[in-house]
Order: structure tokens, then sequence, then C-alpha cells
């Protein structure tokens, strides 16, 4: 499945993260990888030097993630400011008329 804006896809079906009891603010591009992680700490009772492979990949994915968007909105941002530097060039419209005499 695709995601619009994002150069990855959706690897984790809808079923199989319900299945895997993923949380909902979970379930982006990352959970094909989350799934596999959780069931290691499961088996692993938590124990944080184990899974590191897993907990690795699971983190770099969302750090690519959390990268992109900030390039998008680092071009978004960029295209603002060339608006807003075109329309310098215009006449600011006055809301009070000068009068004669001023």
């Amino acid at each position: 499945m695709e995601v619009p804006g994002s150069s990855k896809k959706m690897i984790a079906t809808q079923e199989e993260m319900v299945e895997a009891k993923v949380p909902i603010p979970y379930r982006d591009q990352c959970a094909h990888l989350l799934i596999p992680l959780n069931k290691c700490r499961q088996a692993e009772f938590y124990l944080p030097w184990k899974c590191e492979a897993e907990r690795h990949t699971y983190e770099k994915c969302e750090y690519e993630l959390v990268m992109e968007r900030m390039l998008q909105m680092q071009k978004i941002r960029e295209q603002e400011a060339k608006m807003k530097g075109s329309q310098k060039g215009q006449l600011p419209i006055r809301l009070i008329p000068k009068t004669a005499d001023a």
C-alpha cells in the first residue's frame, strides 16, 4: 500500500497489525518491524539487552521517517518564503487612505 508523501511503503497489513495488537499510533510504515520486535520482547521478558538488532532496525526506520518529514517541511517553508518574497514587490493595500494634506 502506498502512503502519500512518503517514500516508504506500508508492508504490514491492517489485519497483521490488529492480530499483533499494535497500538494505533504505531501503525506506520515501520510497523512491519515493530511486530517481530514486540514478539521478541515478550519472549525475552523485556530484558533491555535482548532484541537489540530488532530494536535498532525499528528505531532506524522511525528515524528515517522523521527525517523525511523534516525535509518535506523544510521544502514547504522555503516555498512559502519565496511566495512572501515575491509578494513584497507589490504595493501594500492601505486600510486608511491618505488625506489631501498629509
